[in-house]
């Protein structure tokens, strides 16, 4: 009973639930930015290195017969993932970057501006000498 108890007080606290959301656009924001790179980007890299398609590039080192399988290593699918890595990388800071800057003009339009102790103390002695 302890048990289901400390799980909905989990549950409760909200950050399962942060979690949880997160996770969701998390997936759906990757499907927007794998399509960022691999149908808009992609194709340009592609057209400036002769139209060949990264992915599809092998060191075949040992290759097949009717009864074998080839044996080969896909270099050109890891220099693929490589580049979506860090185009989605890019992606990604480019957008923080953004909603930095926004909550940082939200701050600052939000904060009363502190008046600096010594501008309080030559208040506090003027109001002392008009009073005597």
């Amino acid at each position: 009973m302890k048990f289901i108890k400390e799980f909905k007080e989990f549950i409760n606290r909200g950050n399962a639930f942060d979690l949880a959301v997160g996770v969701i656009i998390g997936t759906a924001f990757s499907a927007i930015v794998n399509s960022i790179v691999n149908d808009l980007i992609m194709p340009i890299v592609s057209f400036f290195i002769g139209g060949l398609n990264l992915s599809e590039r092998v060191w075949i080192l040992k290759e097949g017969t009717d009864e074998t399988t080839t044996i080969a290593i896909q270099y050109g699918n890891f220099l693929q993932q490589i580049i979506n890595f860090l185009f989605i990388g890019l992606i990604v800071f480019i957008i923080v970057k953004a909603l930095n800057r926004f909550k940082a003009k939200e701050e600052a339009s939000t904060e009363t501006p502190v008046t600096p102790e010594e501008i309080l103390l030559l208040r506090e002695i003027r109001d002392e000498l008009k009073n005597t």
